[in-house]
Parts: structure tokens; sequence; C-alpha cells
């Protein structure tokens, strides 16, 4: 049978955002795919500008930049993600913690050179988990802190980006689509050949990109926090972007990444740092008692050794 150009297929997009590239993979005709472009570009710009350490013109640098005790009215999708992230942190035990700005700045992962002064002062004092500093207003649309803290989304932004690009897609009536921002994706229906999607777990290498194994996606997400992507050299060790609250400088624990599934991609990105902050030990009995799906990758030398917690990746272990 002769293939119309009106024939559904696979049509991907992509553009730049946040210091990376978003992507859009939609089941449908060249045209209908091209329509959705401008959406999806805008609706990332508009998380960036909101959510970014980057702009000092974002919603959160301003937030950041009030003084303690005054109210600051946020934006509706900035107030979601703060709740949500203060929520994680709540019942990871502070091991998800947007309150890690200074620490991420000081440490050189921000906008701003290291500074060895702030780093000793991290470490000797850890800064309180954000959700004991901040106060929600009940009307929903205000926050203020309540003892000076800099707020840092990345653990949890891109995760709702990819979000916002899913809600887009099926407001204009997509049925078929993967969205993803940096690794981070969910997916909706099915892929062109009616098999759900596969989508790669990205080996944790420090040199290539390389597949460790794959899963598959439908009406899901998934986001995987890792080791491997932004480090800084101390000696003989790389230290990871992702910061240990408790510690108050960057996580040390053998973890090399971890992988969630979850049904919102803002729950799957926030999740894995919570996951691969607490370790294989802590973060087991956690994801257990909350139902995820996750695998964590752990270093043992120079082996990789996975652990499987939860249905989809107990295989794994």
């Amino acid at each position: 049978m002769q293939k119309m150009s009106t024939d559904p297929s696979r049509h991907t997009l992509d553009g730049a955002t946040m210091g990376t590239r978003w992507s859009a993979v939609v089941i449908t005709d060249a045209a209908g795919a091209e329509t959705a472009r401008p959406a999806l570009q805008k609706a990332v710009d508009a998380v960036d500008a909101a959510m970014s350490t980057w702009k000092d013109t974002s919603d959160l640098m301003r937030f950041n930049r009030a003084p303690a005790g005054e109210w600051v009215d946020l934006p509706a999708d900035l107030m979601t993600v703060i709740r949500r992230g203060l929520e994680v942190g709540r019942i990871s035990g502070g091991a998800f913690d947007i309150g890690q700005g200074e620490t991420v700045n000081a440490w050189g992962f921000g906008p701003e050179a290291v500074n060895t002064d702030r780093i000793r002062a991290a470490l000797a004092q850890p800064a309180p988990p954000a959700y004991e500093v901040l106060e929600l207003h009940e009307d929903g649309t205000r926050l203020r802190k309540t003892a000076p803290v800099a707020l840092d989304l990345s653990g949890i932004a891109k995760g709702f980006a990819v979000d916002r690009m899913h809600h887009i897609l099926g407001e204009m009536g997509f049925g078929n689509t993967l969205v993803g921002l940096d690794g981070e994706l969910r997916a909706r229906g099915v892929d062109a050949d009616g098999a759900p999607w596969t989508v790669a777990v990205e080996r944790p290498d420090y040199a290539a990109r390389a597949a460790y194994g794959a899963v598959t996606l439908q009406d899901a997400a998934v986001a995987t926090s890792g080791d491997y992507r932004h480090w800084v050299q101390v000696g003989p060790k790389r230290l990871a972007h992702t910061m240990d609250p408790q510690r108050g400088g960057p996580l040390d624990n053998g973890v090399a990444s971890t992988t969630v599934m979850a049904e919102t991609c803002m729950d799957a990105d926030a999740w894995a740092t919570a996951l691969m902050v607490l370790g294989p030990e802590s973060g087991r009995s956690l994801a257990a008692g909350l139902g995820l799906s996750a695998l964590m990758i752990l270093r043992e030398g120079d082996d990789l050794c996975p652990v499987g917690l939860g249905p989809v990746f107990a295989a794994a272990a």
C-alpha cells in the first residue's frame, strides 16, 4: 500500500532551553507535528524564566533576593514546584532539599565561581532543610522565608518542564507522544508500531554516552540523577553536583546514578535525587514504602553494580 504524507508516523522536534535541549517525538502527520513546535518552546522557556538560577530576572531569583520575613508573590507554576519540592523534602527526611542554593553556588555548580570560604562555612554548619524555613501563604500565591535561604530547583524544575510539554501536546490532541529534557522523559500512548515507548537508561560513564539498559514507557515518566555529567575533581575524587544536605557539600556515597519511574516527570526527577542521596539501604526502604520503581547503580572500584528497587527494576538486583 502506498504511504501518504498524511499517514501518522514518527516526527521529532527539538529546541534549546535551560542550557540543554528539549525534544518531542509525536506520532502524527508531518504538518501536524510542526504546529506543536512554538507551543513547546514557549512552555519550556516560561519554566526557565520563572525557575532559573542562571537568570537574575527569574521569579526564583527575585525570591532569593527578598529578605527574610517578606511575603513574595510568585507565579502559579513556580508555587506548584516549590510546594511539591517541600513535600518530597519532608517525606525523604531532607534528602531532597530545594534550599541548597548557597551550597551549590559555593562549589561552583551554579552561576558563581568556586568560593572556598563559603564551602568551609557550609561544611561546618549545613543549612536547615527548606521545609523548616519556608512558609506558604494560605492563599497559595505567596511564599516567605523565616531565615536566610537560597532556593535551587535543579532537581525538579526540568521534570516539571517535561510535564508541561506533555500537557500541551495532550491539549493539542496528540495521543501518542514522548517528550524529554536532558534525559528526563514522559510518554503518552504508544510508539508508531503500536508498542510502548522504549527509552535507554544511560550508563554512568564519565567519558562517553552509552546505554546501560532500556525500559518501556506507556503513560508514565522516567528521570535519572547521576554523578557523571557535572562534577568537580578534589584530589583523587570526583565529587558530583548533587548536594548531600546533611553534609553541606557534594554527595559522596558511591551511588553513580538513580533512575526512577513515576506518574509525573516532576516526581520522577525529585525522587531520583532523593534516593540517590539516601543511598542503597535507606533508599530501598523509602522506595518500598512509597511503591516506587527505581534502578540504583553503585560504583564498586571499577565495577558498576545495579540495585533494582520496585517491580519494574527488581530483576536488575
